[in-house]
C-alpha cells in the first residue's frame, strides 16, 4: 500500500552560508526543506550538505539579494512557508570614515534587501492564508554606540519596518517577528576581539526556531536575546 507523505513546510534563509544563518538553516533541518540563499558558493553547498545528513531537501540560490532584479527573477513564484530575512552587513567605524561604497552597502543589504526578498515571497504566504516573516534584527535596533551611525541606522529601520509589516498583514494569518540579538561571537568583529563572552550563532537560531514554531494563535513578534555579562566567559557556567 503506498503512504500518503505530508510534504514538509518550506524555509528560505538569506545569508546561509555562514554565522548565524548558518546556525539557523541546519536548526530548521529537521522540520524544514529549505532554500539557502548567499553569495559564497562552496560554502552555501556545505551548509547545504549538512541540512540533507539532517533529511531536508535543500535547495542553493547564488543571489546578492541586494540586487532587486535578480532577487525578483529567483524568488518570485516560490513556495515558502517561512521567511528568515538574515543577511546583513556591518562596517563600524567613524562617520567621518565611511566611505560612500560602504554606507551605500550596508543600506543595500540591511534595508533594500529586505524589500527585494520579502516582496518576492509573501504574496504566495497571503495567498495560501499562512506563512512566517522572521528578520534577524539587533539589540543596535533600539541602541546606539560610536562608529554605528550607518549600522544601527538600518537596524532602527529593521525594528519599524517589522512592526508596520506585523500589523499589514495579521489578518492574512501571517506572523512578522524580529529576533534582536546583542553580540554574537560572529566575523562581523575585527580580528583579535574577545569573543568569548559573547552569544553563539545557535543561541539566535534557537530564538528563529521558538518565534517560527510558536502556536497559530500566538504571534512572537520581538525577541530579544543577549548575553549575560561581558564578565563571564561562556565556559565559566
Amino acid at each position: 500500500m503506498t503512504q500518503n507523505v505530508t510534504p514538509r513546510p518550506v524555509a528560505l534563509v538569506t545569508g546561509a552560508s555562514r554565522g548565524i544563518g548558518r546556525a539557523i538553516a541546519t536548526q530548521l533541518a529537521g522540520q524544514y526543506d529549505l532554500i539557502l540563499v548567499a553569495r559564497d558558493q562552496e560554502r552555501l553547498e556545505n551548509v547545504a550538505a549538512t541540512c540533507r545528513e539532517a533529511g531536508a531537501q535543500a535547495r542553493t540560490l547564488f543571489l546578492d539579494v541586494a540586487d532587486a532584479r535578480a532577487t525578483a527573477a529567483a524568488l518570485e513564484g516560490l513556495h515558502v512557508d517561512v521567511l528568515v530575512n538574515n543577511a546583513g552587513v556591518a562596517v563600524l567605524k567613524p562617520f567621518l570614515e565611511l566611505t560612500a561604497e560602504e554606507w551605500s552597502r550596508q543600506v543595500d543589504v540591511n534595508v533594500n534587501a529586505l524589500y527585494h526578498v520579502t516582496r518576492a515571497v509573501l504574496p504566495g504566504m497571503v495567498q495560501r492564508g499562512k506563512g512566517h516573516v522572521c528578520i534577524i534584527g539587533s539589540t543596535a535596533g533600539r541602541n546606539t554606540f560610536v562608529g554605528g551611525t550607518c549600522y544601527t541606522g538600518t537596524k532602527h529601520f529593521v525594528m519599524g519596518f517589522a512592526e508596520s509589516l506585523m500589523l499589514e498583514v495579521r489578518d492574512a494569518g501571517v506572523g512578522v517577528a524580529v529576533i534582536t540579538p546583542g553580540s554574537v561571537a560572529t566575523d562581523l568583529f575585527p580580528e583579535g576581539s574577545n569573543l568569548t563572552w559573547m552569544l553563539e550563532p545557535q543561541n539566535v537560531a534557537d530564538a528563529v526556531a521558538f518565534a517560527v514554531n510558536a502556536p497559530p494563535h500566538m504571534l512572537v513578534h520581538r525577541l530579544e536575546v543577549r548575553p549575560l555579562s561581558p564578565k563571564r566567559p561562556r565556559n565559566s557556567f
